[in-house]
């Protein structure tokens, strides 16, 4: 009788894991379908995540610290983002043929065949707004921009309310993580709290730097515009700017990919205009590798957080993940980079040699934070100006309550 309920018991085992197997798949082709709007997500999460920690602490409410964040922090800076990329993209449209400026928009999510076509004569496309006869291909036109602008937005909005409900619902979804899947003394947790650390370090810390070096970029060229003399001006500065901020991915390079060869081109026109002018070009240099490399390198990176992972190693997930998933890659390269670092730490060395999991990681690779000094900050921490022991009592709360 007893061997009789047990095997029926052991059916109704093997049922349910298949119903898991069948929900696994369709979660993973969800996720799939819509993986550039989920790495978005997490990247605007963990690239204001400290910010919006500070912000809690003085609201005292997890609602209102994550709204104030998307509001006051992440849309203006995406839209002042946005606007400056528009300015580049505009400016970069006038110097390149139509086929590489299609190339590169291919690259983009949206009707890019639509945006191509507007960005490559746009003072033509203005015209024709005017013209009667060619109305219909003018409202052709924009309802493929309007299409390609609602795709983009669509993109976004999901990706602001995952950051959203990441920012007030975290430490639920630790708590529930900490009670179903492991302990503070797994390795589970210990892996996911070094998977969390090191990609707040890489998303806030180095595309915080970029932001900064855009922004100063921005100053820096088109006010030496100002102050230069025409025949030494800066073509295009603002889509140099946006270049030098993207250049500040690559380690150890960063902005000299932009900046020396933009000095050669000024000190070429000084030189064919008037000898006299190189003190410009001399001066553009000393300025701007001051301001926008010694400055960045030295002391706005390490002030925001200090760097976990091999620098040639974040370098070829940045560019390897672009070239090979297109736009998202840029946040899913990394991403990828900080799954496979913490799982050789943690996991791999036990699962090979089949001793016992431990939480506790190895010394394989050298790469990433280490899980053990980390383990308050899976989810809803951080050790500077995160988790206090009152936020992780309250998760412990939180995980009893969703217990009983």
């Amino acid at each position: 009788m007893s061997a009789g309920l047990a095997s029926a018991i052991e059916r109704r085992r093997i049922g349910w894991w298949l119903v898991a197997a069948a929900l696994a798949c369709v979660v993973g082709l969800f996720l799939f379908s819509f993986v550039g709007t989920f790495v978005l997500g997490l990247f605007v999460y963990y690239g204001a995540r400290p910010v919006n920690r500070r912000i809690q602490r003085r609201v005292d409410s997890r609602g209102v610290a994550a709204t104030v964040t998307l509001l006051f922090i992440v849309l203006p800076t995406l839209t002042l983002l946005g606007y400056a990329s528009f300015v580049a993209l505009r400016e970069l449209t006038a110097t390149l043929d139509s086929q590489t400026v299609t190339l590169l928009l291919n690259r983009l999510p949206g009707d890019q065949q639509s945006l191509a076509g507007v960005f490559r004569d746009f003072p033509q496309f203005v015209q024709q707004l005017g013209q009667a006869s060619q109305f219909q291909q003018v409202l052709q036109t924009l309802a493929g921009v309007l299409g390609a602008a609602t795709t983009g937005l669509l993109h976004l909005t999901l990706a602001l309310a995952l950051a959203f409900f990441l920012y007030r619902d975290g430490h639920r979804l630790q708590g529930w993580y900490r009670e179903t899947v492991g302990g503070r003394d797994t390795a589970a947790y210990s892996y996911l709290a070094g998977v969390d650390t090191d990609l707040e370090v890489v998303y806030f810390g180095n595309v915080l730097t970029v932001l900064a070096v855009t922004l100063g970029s921005m100053v820096v060229y088109n006010g030496y515009n100002l102050l230069a003399p025409p025949p030494v001006t800066l073509p295009f500065p603002t889509l140099l700017a946006v270049l030098t901020g993207m250049a500040t991915f690559v380690p150890l390079v960063v902005g000299k990919l932009v900046y020396v060869p933009a000095t050669a081109y000024l000190a070429w026109r000084a030189v064919q205009a008037d000898g006299s002018l190189l003190v410009y070009p001399a001066g553009f240099l000393v300025v701007v590798f001051l301001l926008l490399d010694v400055l960045p390198q030295s002391v706005v990176r390490p002030y925001i957080s200090g760097q976990t992972m091999h620098e040639g190693a974040v370098l070829f997930a940045y560019i390897l993940g672009t070239a090979l998933f297109g736009w998202y890659g840029l946040f899913l390269g990394p991403l990828l980079l900080v799954v496979v670092v913490q799982f050789a730490n943690v996991v791999l060395e036990d699962l090979v040699w089949g001793r016992p999991f431990s939480p506790e990681p190895t010394d394989a690779t050298g790469l990433g934070t280490d899980p053990t000094e980390r383990k308050a900050d899976t989810v809803d921490g951080a050790p500077d100006g995160g988790a206090t022991p009152s936020d992780d009592a309250a998760g412990e709360r939180t995980g009893e309550e969703s217990e009983n």
